[in-house]
């Protein structure tokens, strides 16, 4: 895979969600690094191309600590933030008549692949509300792999987070590299976003189980609780790698 194929633009006029759902699916190649299959795709759609992301279900390796489906998550995770109004997860559905069996498609982010958290945080102090919103969406979501490398900033200056398959356990499970926040009280912004995962979570109910939902709900409660950003004060919630 070309380093060509990896940064070609989409036309800036196309609806995301109209081409994940209707476009021709072509795989480009598999995306390196990744522990499941991951691939890189071109979407055909009325004559324009965009790039995506594609996780099929088949190439999932198991889990004992998740149930198989975790492309699902990919998604729920989208609705969430959606839901949420954070707005931080790259447009994400689930395609049954994908190439290699269902999966998720999520729209790739033109992004500098040398910028991560880490940099970011100690050089862009003007990021750091996007990087607030990102926890916070993880603490909900139970994130147990946020790395450094699954923050991506765009041309923009939005931060997206990505690979998100590892979410939503009924158990908490939260893993991140995003501490830098914690003891901190919550603005009025974020407590709104937090109520808004409560109201929204139906919109979940065709992707996760029951006692998923709930557990949404039970985590945004406990942060309305508290009012502010938990701290590790173990020192053991952070992923492996950290990028």
């Amino acid at each position: 895979m070309s380093s060509d194929e990896l940064t070609q633009p989409a036309p800036a006029d196309l609806d995301p969600l109209t081409v994940l759902a209707g476009g021709e699916v072509e795989v480009l190649g598999r995306m390196p690094w990744s522990s499941n299959a991951t691939f890189l795709v071109t979407l055909h759609h009325d004559g324009a191309e965009a790039r995506a992301i594609y996780k099929p279900g088949s190439g999932e390796r198991p889990l004992w600590d998740f149930p198989e489906g975790l492309y699902r998550r990919e998604a729920a995770a989208y609705v969430l933030s959606e839901a949420m109004g954070v707005g931080v997860v790259p447009p994400t559905i689930v395609r049954d008549d994908a190439p290699l069996g269902p999966g998720s498609l999520q729209w790739f982010v033109e992004a500098d692949f040398s910028q991560h958290y880490f940099p970011l945080y100690e050089e862009r102090p003007d990021l750091h509300d996007q990087f607030r919103r990102i926890a916070v969406f993880d603490l909900i979501a139970n994130n147990t792999d946020r790395k450094s490398g699954h923050c991506l900033i765009d041309a923009t200056e939005r931060v997206w987070a990505i690979d998100n398959g590892l979410c939503f356990s009924e158990d908490f499970k939260l893993r991140t590299v995003i501490w830098e926040f914690g003891g901190e009280d919550l603005s009025e912004e974020l407590i709104a976003h937090v109520r808004a995962a409560i109201d929204g979570v139906t919109s979940l109910e065709s992707l996760l189980r029951p006692d998923e939902l709930a557990a949404v709900i039970d985590r945004a409660e406990a942060l309305l609780a508290s009012g502010r950003f938990p701290i590790d004060a173990t020192g053991r919630r952070y992923p492996w790698p950290l990028v």
